[in-house]
């Protein structure tokens, strides 16, 4: 049994996924794009004034790289990994979600409070 056997749904999902994590990743690493981020874009103007703002799209923006990169692995090669190999994969995505969340509450916040 291989990853691909395990994924429901058509084989294009995971390329449409991989596309818009792919787009949101670049938009996000670009520096822009934090009305993408969730609760930042809802906070108070005095609490996003303690954040550096381009690092936490850029913090985000790797962070979706990873899972952009782990649904490419998908895509690509889901017809030769084992299906084990599938728990691989999902602690790559709760790492990396896992890492945004610490450093953007760490490294993301200014220095001057």
């Amino acid at each position: 049994m291989t990853v691909k056997d395990i994924v429901n749904g058509p084989e294009w999902a995971v390329w449409v996924v991989f596309v818009v994590l792919a787009v949101i990743s670049i938009v996000l690493l670009s520096g822009h794009g934090e009305n993408l981020i969730a609760g930042y874009n809802t906070a108070t103007e005095e609490e996003k004034t303690r954040y550096d703002t381009k690092r936490l799209c850029r913090v985000v923006g790797g962070g979706f790289t990873v899972i952009a990169i782990t649904a490419l692995i998908i895509g690509i090669w889901g017809d030769v990994l084992p299906a084990s190999f599938s728990y691989v994969l999902l602690g790559v995505i709760l790492a990396a979600v896992a890492a945004i969340g610490v450093l953007a509450h760490t490294v993301c916040k200014k220095n001057d409070e």
